[in-house]
């Protein structure tokens, strides 16, 4: 269970690395992971054709696959990308954006978690619950079970994948099958803006970089995207202006406020 000292030491390296990280993600949030991950000090990039995937994952320090935006090409893609992670040993954190919500995500996340085996699967729970538990129903892209009501189903999926689970919600819950972790940071605002879970999923990868224990990684990226979600609402009651100072937060964010927000269970 990571520490208030490791993850302020995390977070200086994720700075000073700057690590690549590479990401398979939607239309939709594109722009606002890749401001996510400069704000914090990661590098990111965003490519999705089959041509340069190996390539690009040569260079990567982690690989994100998020299903948000599905097509045929992207889902060859995925699997071609997360394969060649996996061989050159860089972490594969997987987000499986809306499953449950249609057959053909649903299966797209199950097909992805079998073949490319990613290292950490990151949703809301709804999401999680969907993988884990055929049958159930998402509403859209957004949750309608709380992370809470889906960690049975998330240690059960967490032992069946190998992979390590972080859902988001009011509290988050990481588990790698064993136990779980709790991460009480957060605002209510994060819920309103576009793509604060696809940040988390990427901000996951580039703790996973830096951090070969998964759980820990899981944890400290929870535990910087919550501080930062108190510090932005501690100066914003509204969404558009949440955001700009969630960025900032990202930014600014030092071992005083992982202290002064610190908030988990093991």
């Amino acid at each position: 269970m990571t520490d208030q000292k490791q993850t302020i030491e995390d977070l200086k390296k994720v700075r000073e690395q700057a690590p690549l990280i590479h990401n398979i993600t939607n239309y939709v949030v594109m722009n606002s992971t890749a401001n996510a991950l400069i704000s914090l000090g990661a590098s990111p990039v965003m490519a999705h054709a089959v041509e340069e995937m190996e390539d690009m994952v040569g260079l990567a320090s982690a690989l994100v696959i998020n299903i948000g935006t599905l097509s045929e090409k992207w889902i060859e893609a995925m699997h071609i990308a997360g394969k060649a992670a996996k061989k050159k040993g860089i972490p594969v954190i997987l987000d499986p954006v809306g499953a449950g919500a249609t057959a053909y995500r649903t299966n797209t996340s199950k097909s992805l978690i079998d073949e490319v085996k990613p290292d950490i699967i990151r949703g809301n729970g709804s999401e999680i619950m969907a993988i884990a538990q055929a049958g159930f129903t998402t509403k859209g892209v957004d949750s309608t079970a709380s992370a809470e009501s889906a960690s049975e189903g998330a240690q059960e999926l967490a032992r069946l994948s190998g992979a390590v689970v972080s859902i988001s919600g009011k509290t988050d819950h990481i588990t790698d099958g064993r136990g779980i972790t709790k991460i009480k940071n957060g605002h209510h605002l994060l819920g309103k803006v576009t793509g604060t879970g696809c940040a988390s999923s990427a901000i996951t990868a580039a703790f996973a970089s830096v951090n070969n224990n998964l759980v820990d990684a899981a944890c400290e990226a929870m535990i910087i995207m919550g501080t930062a979600g108190q510090m932005a609402g501690a100066r914003a009651d509204a969404p558009g202006t949440f955001y700009a100072h969630f960025l900032d937060a990202l930014y600014q964010i030092n071992g005083e406020q992982i202290k002064k927000y610190w908030q988990h269970d093991g």
